[in-house]
């Protein structure tokens, strides 16, 4: 657990990185907001003398639970902004991909057949047999 002076120290070498702490007026949520790129701490308020008094308590917050241990590391590191992307997930390239599939809605009792192991062989079985004795040529 981090003492209160090192904390103290962290602060203020945070607060020399950030310099003068200028609010800025957020249209979008309607208040004074302040953030810096190397903090992830935003603090917004009614004031921008509150946003500049406040700013530094939620700042050594930060720095306490960073100091801790207690952050995740996805909170430390700016994302790439590709969502759910992962290096090596989903298929390989130029692999085949699965055949293609269409939803439908059928009856309950029907849907859980049709998950039973080779029920979907037999049933291609029995299409096959019904398409030869509906084509023209087997009249």
């Amino acid at each position: 657990m981090a003492t209160k002076k090192e904390i103290k120290e962290h602060l203020n070498i945070a607060l020399d990185e950030i310099g003068k702490i200028k609010p800025w007026f957020d249209k979008d949520v309607n208040c004074w907001v302040f953030s810096h790129k190397n903090y992830p701490v935003e603090y917004g308020g009614d004031s921008a003398e509150e946003v500049v008094e406040n700013y530094p308590k939620y700042l050594m917050e930060f720095i306490k639970h960073r100091l801790d241990g207690v952050l995740s590391p996805i909170n430390e590191k700016e994302t790439k902004g590709k969502g759910g992307f992962r290096e090596g997930a989903g298929r390989p390239k130029g692999s085949k991909s699965a055949p293609p599939t269409k939803q439908i809605r059928v009856p309950v009792d029907i849907a859980d057949w049709l998950k039973h192991p080779g029920t979907i062989t037999h049933l291609r079985v029995l299409m096959e047999s019904y398409a030869i004795t509906k084509s023209p040529r087997a009249r």
